[in-house]
């Protein structure tokens, strides 16, 4: 008989999931699955969280949440050094990185292959003693998400990131950036930069056509300085899945290291988590993650 930890956020998303647990727990308890609730914490490393998979022998991690929750138990999981798969149950405000893999549109095959044991190694990126599964990004921007009221998020979702990104327009300028993507040097005045695993960032399922996540690399994205207009036209752009990186605003890499650099104070974010100050480098590792797929 499998057993499964399910690592669950209590504040995520609506912080409605507490009342689909029961639900969750029957629908493995149906298939002769043991489901062991594990409620997650503030803080960003648990050491209880590695002994209870231990402890119990689990065939498998679960992660229910959003973004947020699916990097912090992913860290645990690979600074603890835990062998077991990964999964996902999509319950956040934002859930790039199940959204990618379809787990949405087929949740119920999706536990099937939970159950079954389907699995696929996955890139993870690495800053410092870090890890990231979907995007870091720098610049203009980065401190939306963590500036926006929980009640908020819980209110409106989504909309709550792009009602108060829109409020940061006026206030934009240029920062000068420089990177290094796999020894070639760029030096430019930017807005904000991305670095992505999947091609699904902030809801925008087409970012990155050309993003994979077991490719050995990641894919930068970066908006230079430009006018108002020309900013709006890559918004609208992005929304409708028509990023081009041929726009001479745009300059798009692909490469498994990068190094940011920048004279001003500038944070990161790590899967929607506040990440470190620059300077900062990023490293792909190859297959690093074992997750459920379908």
């Amino acid at each position: 008989m499998k057993k499964f930890l399910l690592a669950y956020n209590p504040v995520s998303g609506d912080a409605m999931f507490k009342k689909k647990l029961d639900d969750i727990i029957n629908q493995f308890q149906s298939r002769d699955c043991i489901i062991m609730p594990y409620r997650t914490k503030k803080e960003s490393f648990d050491p209880f969280f590695a002994n209870c998979v231990r402890n119990v022998n689990a065939d498998g991690i679960i992660a229910a949440g959003g973004d947020g929750t699916l990097h912090k138990i992913i860290n645990m999981t690979l600074k603890e050094n835990l062998d077991v798969p990964v999964g996902i149950i999509p319950s956040g405000t934002s859930n790039d990185f199940a959204s990618h893999l379809g787990i949405d549109a087929k949740f119920d095959e999706y536990i099937n292959s939970i159950i079954t044991g389907k699995t696929q190694y996955v890139d993870v990126g690495s800053i410092g003693d870090e890890y990231f599964i979907n995007v870091i990004s720098a610049g203009m921007m980065t401190g939306v998400a963590h500036e926006v009221d929980t009640r908020l998020k819980n209110t409106f979702g989504k909309l709550a990131y792009y009602f108060r990104g829109l409020g940061e327009l006026p206030r934009f300028r240029g920062l000068d950036f420089t990177i290094e993507a796999d020894g070639e040097i760029i030096k430019e005045k930017i807005f904000f930069v991305l670095v992505v695993n999947s091609p699904v960032v902030a809801s925008f399922k087409n970012i990155s056509m050309d993003a994979k996540i077991n490719d050995g690399k990641l894919d930068m994205i970066l908006l230079k300085q430009c006018n108002i207009p020309e900013l709006m036209k890559i918004v609208a752009d992005t929304v409708a899945g028509k990023t081009s990186f041929d726009n001479k605003n745009i300059i798009y890499k692909q490469a498994s290291y990068f190094k940011f650099s920048c004279p001003d104070r500038v944070e990161s974010d790590l899967d929607g988590e506040l990440g470190p100050i620059l300077p900062l480098e990023i490293h792909t590792i190859s297959n690093k993650l074992k997750m459920f797929v379908l």
